[in-house]
């Protein structure tokens, strides 16, 4: 059967070679060499989208590399920073043994040479801002390009708005030259707070320093010289500039000038006297014959550093870069401008006849919620303008290193939180001579204490600035401070944790805003709609506002 079946096959393909035509043999070279030819082009072709899709990948390899690099480094920082602080609280807490009422009462004067050494305090390193890192991202460098995009906007608003209304172009700023006029009494008094500055507070301790191991009366001698220093904070520095400013009756952003630099150096004087006292108080106990007095270039430099806590040496950059310090100027010159144009577009159309309007809840609710926006906005222009520009612009300057003036304050998830790391300058000289000191003298059990004292001080120094700038008596911001800063404090601690606690913090920051915004700004125009002739005490103590739309009613 298998031959039978073979037999069969072999003539069914003699048959079918039969039957097919010839094939022309050039037709079949022909169509191998196209297919050739196509298989060789395919395989360029190919090759070469394997090598550009190759560079491609090597490119993005780079960017990634370098965004990676970056991230590493500041979270590599961040991390050396804490762990810095860490230490030194480490070394601080361990170094100074507790405190307690029952030695209080054996010893007091054993319980104050405990008190912590300045090398104990705050440690500066060199570092840089954190929007400077943050700046070469591009992400974030958009952000800031779409903060410029709106300045645009407002200036050809304003420009546009004034061609309609005037019929030419308006570029008087009128408000800029009101708000900063009297430059020259500014100038005057700022110059002679600083000269007392340098030489008063320098040149008692000078002569209490050299003389003190050498006095046998050395508490007769601290109470002498501490009285003439006291004195000097609180009549030098204290009084007479407050006294300029208001019988001259200085502009609003005149007198924040010279209030801000009032507050500025008296705290650089407490800091200098505080740093330096335990130095000489240990000198007196040691053998060695040179008296810890810093030089006075030390203490120079010091009024000019960007930093409320003394150390007689910074970390320093080896060379000036004055591109850096001319950029940051003109930062704070566009922010300036910046919030010229938020009042003229946005402030003063919404409050310029707001008091003549009838009280009513409505009224009020609708004014905080559009004063939001305004208010966020100068919230902003502020931090960048002074925590970060002018500041890095001195530091520059003056090669001083350590640029943490601030933190990552935008992703806090509780007010605790907000509260160390907005004004980090600020933060330290509490924390150390307010905080710290508090707890030294009346013992570690004492925290809540000590920190409701720290919010008392800052909310009455606050509330002091802007009522001496602002003419009136209005105390917004102390209850704000006092009320809602204290329970935000402790409800929004810092166990809160997550996206949803970030956006709670920042809708309060928001709405608080506002509530000053408006309220300030209510206060400010029914002052000058309704002015008092012969006022009394509680015409200066009461708000204007409350009862300057009766005036109009009537």
């Amino acid at each position: 059967m298998s031959d039978e079946e073979g037999r069969v096959l072999r003539s069914r393909r003699s048959n079918y070679k039969a039957f097919v035509p010839p094939v022309n043999e050039d037709a079949v070279r022909r169509a191998e060499d196209n297919r050739a030819v196509k298989a060789a082009s395919n395989g360029l072709l190919n090759l070469e989208h394997v090598i550009n899709r190759k560079v491609e990948l090597r490119r993005k390899a780079e960017l990634l590399k370098s965004e990676l690099v970056k991230d590493v480094d500041i979270h590599f920082n961040e991390f050396v920073n804490n762990f810095i602080e860490e230490c030194t609280v480490l070394e601080s807490t361990s170094a100074t043994p507790p405190l307690h009422s029952e030695n209080l009462e054996k010893d007091g004067h054993k319980v104050r040479g405990l008190r912590p050494p300045p090398e104990h305090g705050k440690l500066f390193v060199s570092r840089r801002s954190l929007l400077d890192e943050l700046f070469e991202v591009n992400h974030i460098r958009t952000i800031y390009h779409m903060f410029i995009a709106l300045l645009i906007l407002f200036i050809l608003s304003t420009l546009v708005v004034d061609c309609i209304d005037e019929g030419r172009l308006v570029l008087e700023f009128d408000l800029l030259v009101y708000a900063f006029g009297n430059i020259p009494i500014v100038i005057s008094t700022w110059l002679c707070m600083f000269l007392t500055t340098l030489i008063i507070p320098y040149g008692l301790f000078s002569t209490w320093a050299r003389g003190y191991r050498a006095s046998s009366h050395r508490n007769i001698r601290c109470l002498f010289f501490g009285f003439f220093y006291m004195m000097f904070q609180m009549l030098g520095l204290g009084f007479i500039p407050t006294y300029i400013v208001i019988q001259y009756n200085l502009p609003p952003a005149s007198r924040f000038i010279i209030i801000l630099e009032q507050v500025r150096l008296i705290m650089k004087a407490h800091s200098f006297v505080r740093e330096n006292v335990p130095r000489v108080f240990t000198f007196t106990k040691e053998k060695t014959s040179i008296v810890p007095v810093p030089q006075v270039t030390q203490y120079l430099y010091f009024l000019f550093a960007p930093t409320l806590i003394y150390r007689d040496n910074y970390p320093r950059n080896p060379s000036i870069r004055w591109g850096y310090v001319a950029t940051k100027f003109s930062q704070v010159m566009g922010c300036l401008f910046y919030a010229y144009y938020v009042f003229v577009r946005l402030c003063i159309p919404l409050f310029r006849n707001i008091s003549q309007e009838p009280f009513s809840l409505r009224v009020l609710v609708l004014c905080i919620f559009n004063s939001i926006l305004p208010g966020v906005l100068i919230l902003f222009l502020a931090f960048f303008a002074f925590l970060h520009c002018w500041l890095n612009a001195f530091a520059e300057m003056l090669r001083f290193a350590d640029r943490m003036f601030y933190k990552d304050w935008w992703n806090s998830t509780s007010f605790a939180n907000y509260y160390r790391t907005w004004n980090v300058v600020v933060h330290d000289w509490l924390y150390y001579y307010a905080y710290r000191d508090f707890l030294w003298f009346f013992g570690r059990k004492f925290k809540a204490a000590a920190m409701l004292s720290v919010f008392t001080v800052s909310a009455v120094v606050h509330e002091y600035a802007l009522a001496i700038c602002f003419g009136f008596f209005y105390p917004v911001l102390f209850i704000l401070f006092m009320c809602f800063g204290m329970l935000f404090n402790f409800i929004l601690h810092d166990r809160r944790k997550g996206p949803i606690w970030n956006v709670i913090m920042w809708t309060s920051l928001f709405l608080g805003q506002g509530v000053l915004l408006c309220l300030y700004s209510q206060e400010w125009y029914a002052q000058r709609q309704c002015p008092v002739n012969n006022p009394t005490f509680l015409d200066f103590v009461k708000p204007r506002s409350w009862t300057c739309r009766l005036h109009f009613e009537n």
